[in-house]
């Protein structure tokens, strides 16, 4: 009894310990993770076009081949149009311009010829350049790896096949950066340039080719500093409104769970803390998007606990010692816990593998949050859960007794059901294609999807960002009606570029008129532009893409976990349901499709698909026990019955978290929580509601075929 105390005390020591120290790397370390333009700003630059009227394919190639860029200095970096032949690119959490031009390389014109000086290759035939080191014979040697388009490989195959012993320049902006000698004809779509006399030489080149071999010639116009788009205001909201949800949801979790639910409670004290921890270490690039990942991490973290939980009560009630109890509980619930997390990785993988911007943001957050909430769930609470019961809290009483519920008639409701998900989400259709008809768009598009207005004004004195934001957005808000203005600060000026949604002649004026008699700006020193959206047509297609990809993946991995191709097709049609819905509620409310509405809908089907694979876990252990004399119908009654619990309590510790984010919010935070609190409650409708109805109607359809 002594030892069980003393290995008790020891465990729960070491518990606390890990929670102290990582706890207060995390606070320390706060400071260092990277925020993005919408949190905290950064830099934009803004490139002109050389050639005076670039078509709008050349304009858009560009745009999307930057966009993968810059990626490599932040996920939710932002390139779009500006006027006809102008390039903007907003790169978050950075201060220097200057180190960013230099890293992403001087735009020109890039070409390689032969030593007659015929072009053989251009730069818009080189898919990739990067500097590299090569070992031979134990001497290291800085290179430059470059990897050619289908028809650049083949063109280079020929040009190098011709001129072996010869060599080929590589001239940039009108100046020879390389003049490498061809040994053997290149024919894998690959060559090196040699001959650098350091690892920086050889960045420096792979970068002038990168940022050359784009469809246009750029020049660089200017470089501003960006402001946040939701302000420290936003920060500040979202930090208090995060440690409410969690001091609410850490009650709930101890008042509903008694011992087990404090066993909760420090393990995600730790997850919290180490979130903190690897965010920095790993230099994810924090966004709203990111930030609901987060949230969406922290939910199944909870779930985890409860649906472990909620078998330890089961466990009890049948008769079983507390011990036994526990050690029952986390291997029963293992499964479920698996196949839900796996799954939303799958998802959160492809998505960062095929997505951009704002969808590898989501996704990037999302990824480490599963990775960390499986460790909590299935080790941290339960080491934490046997050092309180070897420090003698082993009563029953402490843990709960769950005895067997009656079955509850889902099922006697499915029609009624299916009636109401598809008069919503025809609801939906219609009044989306009415506002199409009346020209109002079919949703309510912001600024990122369709583009807007850039009005540049040059105050009479130097604003800082913070008396832009308290000061000037105030007033253009007033005037435009428009919530989610964006502004720059152009670097070493009194200019100021201000970005709204598109507005008429009329509203320019209006706007003009304003800030002339607020400010005392002279009228001709503001000009305005129209922008397009920052989500370009190949990141949309992009994000498809990574949906498309994701959804079948998941469908495959349910397929082959399940056994049975209608587990994985209810869950898919399940997740469908759950975004047309949402999408009507977009539709009926005019909420404004941005950024946040990609990741507000990327968590519905996260968090849809864990909820579902919970109440099929259950399908699956109760069709192995199944009697000749219980129905189906009622084996699927009785599933979604005992995990009914598990469904209510998980979405109130995950809605709770955003309701407070709802109310504490800024505006632009509150349009994001808004559809993230229906998508909650639709998720949990459609698992309990839906998901068992499909599943039910298809195994019998096919046994009465």
């Amino acid at each position: 009894m002594k030892s069980n105390k003393r290995k008790g005390i020891i465990g729960l020591l070491i518990t606390l310990i890990c929670i102290g120290v990582f706890g207060y790397f995390g606070y320390d370390t706060m400071d260092d993770i990277k925020l993005g333009l919408d949190l905290a700003g950064g830099v934009s630059i803004t490139y002109q076009a050389v050639e005076e009227n670039p078509s709008s394919e050349e304009m858009s190639d560009t745009i999307y081949k930057l966009q993968q860029r810059v990626q490599n200095y932040s996920t939710e970096a932002e390139v779009y149009q500006e006027g006809s032949n102008r390039i903007n690119i907003d790169i978050p959490g950075v201060s220097d311009a200057n180190a960013i031009l230099e890293e992403l390389g001087k735009p020109g014109s890039l070409i390689f010829v032969d030593e007659s000086g015929n072009t053989i290759l251009t730069g818009d035939q080189v898919a990739s350049a990067k500097a590299a080191i090569q070992e031979k014979n134990g001497q290291k040697s800085y290179v430059v790896s470059l990897t050619f388009t289908e028809e650049g490989a083949k063109t280079f195959a020929d040009a190098t096949a011709k001129n072996i012993g010869k060599r080929i320049g590589i001239i940039y902006d009108g100046s020879m950066v390389s003049y490498p000698t061809v040994n053997s004809a290149i024919t894998g779509g690959e060559c090196y340039i040699d001959g650098m006399q350091d690892y920086d030489e050889a960045e420096n080149l792979a970068a002038t080719i990168r940022i050359g071999s784009l469809s246009l010639e750029l020049e660089e116009l200017r470089s501003n500093v960006v402001g946040a788009k939701l302000g420290q205001e936003a920060i500040a909201t979202s930090l208090k409104a995060g440690a409410i949800g969690f001091g609410i949801v850490a009650v709930f979790m101890i008042a509903v769970y008694l011992v087990p639910g404090l066993a909760s409670v420090l393990a995600l004290c730790l997850y919290v803390a180490l979130e903190l921890v690897l965010l920095s270490a790993f230099e994810v690039t924090l966004t709203l998007p990111g930030i609901a990942g987060i949230i969406l991490s922290i939910g199944m973290a909870v779930d985890a606990n409860v649906i472990i939980f909620t078998r330890i009560k089961e466990e009890i009630g049948v008769g079983k010692t507390v011990k036994s109890a526990i050690k029952t509980g986390f291997s029963k619930a293992l499964s479920a816990i698996i196949d839900g997390n796996v799954t939303t990785l799958i998802a959160a993988v492809v998505l960062f593998w095929r997505g951009s911007g704002t969808v590898k943001g989501f996704a990037s957050t999302l990824a480490l949050g599963i990775v960390l909430s499986m460790f909590t769930a299935l080790f941290v609470t339960k080491a934490i859960l046997s050092a309180l019961y070897n420090l003698g809290l082993d009563d029953p009483k402490f843990y709960g007794v769950s005895k067997e519920k009656k079955a509850i008639n889902f099922l006697g409701k499915k029609n009624l059901c299916f009636i109401i998900s598809c008069v919503v989400i025809v609801a939906g259709w219609v009044m989306m294609g009415v506002h199409g008809a009346g020209g109002d768009g079919v949703l309510n598009y912001s600024m990122e999807f369709k583009g807007g207005t850039s009005t540049n004004v040059t105050f009479n004195e130097d604003m800082s960002l913070e008396d832009i934001s308290s000061k000037v957005v105030p007033v253009v808000i007033k005037v435009t009606g428009d919530a989610e203005v964006q502004t720059q600060k152009v670097t070493g000026t009194n200019e100021v570029i201000i970005k709204t949604k598109t507005l008429s002649v009329d509203q320019r004026q209006a706007l003009n008129d304003a800030l002339v008699e607020n400010f005392g700006v002279e009228e001709d020193k503001i000009t305005a532009e129209s922008i397009s959206g920052a989500v370009s047509n190949e990141m949309k297609r992009d994000a498809i893409a990574a949906v498309i990809i994701a959804t079948i993946c998941m469908l495959i991995y349910i397929w082959f976990r399940f056994k049975d191709i209608r587990f994985a097709t209810s869950a898919v049609l399940a997740l469908l349901h759950d975004v047309l819905v949402v999408l009507t509620f977009y539709a009926a409310a005019r909420w404004s499709v941005g950024s946040t509405f990609i990741a507000c809908m990327l968590t519905i089907v996260g968090y849809s698909i864990n909820a579902t694979i919970v109440i099929f876990d259950r399908v699956r252990e109760n069709l192995k026990v199944k009697t000749n004399k219980q129905s189906l119908a009622d084996l699927v009654n009785l599933s979604i019955t005992q995990t009914f619990t598990r469904s209510i309590n998980t979405s109130l510790t995950t809605v709770v978290m955003v309701i407070v984010l709802f109310i504490m919010g800024v505006s632009s935070v509150r349009e994001f929580a808004l559809p993230l609190i229906v998508g909650i409650v639709c998720g949990t409708y459609s698992s309990v509601c839906i998901t068992g109805a499909l599943w039910y109607v298809m195994t019998t359809h096919k046994k009465e075929k």
